[in-house]
């Protein structure tokens, strides 16, 4: 094991190592529980609550322990946060639409765009690509996507509800002007059960968060759990909690649910766009940044090549992970908490993939958490993500401006692939407008000019919906 992994070369030991891995695992487990309401939308989409829990259970313990395998990377794997709210999303602002986008034609736009990972990864344009966005709209897509999954989290918990003023509610799935006089936006009754374990669990987890526990999000929702049972806000006879089962029944995966037909949907041209886009910078910001608190950029030429095979085995994770049926699996950046106990080589991920593995047999557990727990959850990885927020120059209007209006865009139209978009052709516009004045610190790579094309296009032939 020692040769194996090299693990005297890397400063470390057996024992350092699967603490390292544990410590992972529990900073991340709570993606078996938010993943499958996730997608399924709290039951509103049929992806079948324990085929996700199964699809992510299988997911993040191949891939992480291929990761540790084959590259010898402390870095694990999982369903990721943020595209997982956009799968949903689109499925169910579509449903009542001429050509609703199905949660197969989510996994086909999934698959599609593991397929572009690959073949981006194998010819280095991905790196080209990283290169061609500013770091400013780097961050400012972390943030934005926070922003995003916190109002997930609000909506689920019923902390936030949706309405007018007028007291008539908004048709779902339709779209309306919002007048002078009214809103769409109110705090959701505090007499609600649901809304008070969600606070329950905020606090939870802030308690845990300020004293440093490892895994402070998972217990968050465990004892979230436990105080819903005493309060009896528990459903023993859910949909969820019917399907678990406490050995693993792996025919209820959804293994290759791709809708072919369905490829010609406008809308999955926009799901694979996004999809592609947010998954380049959120690989490359998790592996380069673990990568460099292991030690591993060091000797920066061996590391550039060993992060260019890790995101080989990332992108393979995304087609994977959509076989399997499940939403982007990518790295996580809670592997950072594994590497600050320790962890320097695949030893850690190999203990934390074999531990979601193990979870595939306490799908009767997860199936008990209530919807209130995961949504705080939820809630806190946004602000997790806004941090980033601190690395945008604000004072700069060039960065400024396109970084706003991509954190502000995804949240507000409820869109990520809006705020990316928007954030993009702002930064061109502007920077080129610099430039000619003589400020030439503005860069704009001509992959800028491309990508600025093809969303303008994209909103003149296919609308704001498509």
């Amino acid at each position: 094991m020692d040769r194996f992994f090299k693990l005297k070369q890397n400063g470390t030991t057996v024992r350092t190592e699967i603490m390292a891995g544990l410590t992972t695992f529990m900073a991340m487990a709570y993606i078996l529980t938010v993943n499958p309401n996730t997608l399924t939308a709290f039951g509103q989409i049929d992806m079948g609550w324990y085929s996700v829990f199964l699809a992510t259970a299988l997911a993040a313990g191949i891939f992480t322990i291929a990761m540790g395998l084959f590259i010898n990377f402390p870095v694990a794997l999982a369903p990721g946060m943020g595209l997982n709210a956009y799968f949903a999303s689109v499925v169910l602002s579509s449903a009542t639409t001429d050509h609703p986008f199905t949660w197969e034609m989510g996994l086909t736009a999934v698959f599609i765009s593991g397929l572009i990972f690959i073949l981006l990864t194998i010819t280095h344009v991905r790196q080209m690509l990283l290169e061609a966005i500013p770091d400013a709209l780097k961050h400012a897509i972390t943030v934005g996507i926070g922003l995003f999954i916190t109002i997930i989290g609000l909506k689920n918990s019923g902390l936030m509800t949706i309405g007018v003023e007028a007291g008539n509610d908004i048709p779902a799935h339709k779209f309306t002007d919002v007048l002078s006089f009214e809103t769409v936006i109110h705090l959701g009754s505090l007499e609600n059960t649901n809304v008070q374990l969600a606070l329950i669990g905020l606090l939870l987890i802030g308690i845990l968060m300020v004293l440093q526990v490892r895994g402070a999000i998972l217990f968050g929702i465990l004892g979230t759990t436990v105080i819903a049972i005493l309060m009896g806000a528990v459903d023993f006879n859910s949909v969820a909690t019917s399907e678990a089962k406490w050995i693993p029944d792996f025919s209820q995966i959804n293994f290759m649910k791709f809708d072919w037909d369905g490829i010609l949907h406008t809308g999955i041209v926009s799901a694979i766009a996004t999809f592609t886009f947010v998954e380049l910078f959120d690989t490359f910001g998790t592996l380069v940044g673990t990568a460099t608190r292991a030690g591993i950029m060091k000797n920066p030429e061996e590391g550039k090549k060993r992060v260019g095979k890790a995101m080989l085995v990332d992108a393979v994770a995304v087609t994977g992970g959509a076989m399997l049926g499940t939403s982007t699996t990518t790295a996580y950046v809670e592997s950072a908490a594994g590497v600050a106990e320790g962890g320097r080589t695949g030893l850690t991920a190999v203990t934390t993939g074999v531990c979601f593995l193990l979870a595939l047999f306490l799908a009767p557990i997860a199936a008990l958490i209530p919807g209130s727990a995961t949504a705080a959850a939820l809630i806190i990885v946004g602000v997790l993500m806004v941090q980033s927020i601190r690395e945008i120059d604000f004072q700069d209007m060039v960065v400024a401006i396109p970084a706003f209006l991509t954190i502000t865009m995804m949240p507000f139209s409820y869109n990520i692939a809006n705020g990316i978009s928007f954030g993009i052709v702002f930064y061109v516009v502007l920077a080129s407008i610099a430039n000619l004045r003589g400020k030439t610190k503005y860069k704009v790579h001509w992959m800028m000019w491309i990508l600025a094309v093809l969303i303008i296009a994209r909103y003149v032939f296919f609308g704001s919906q498509g």
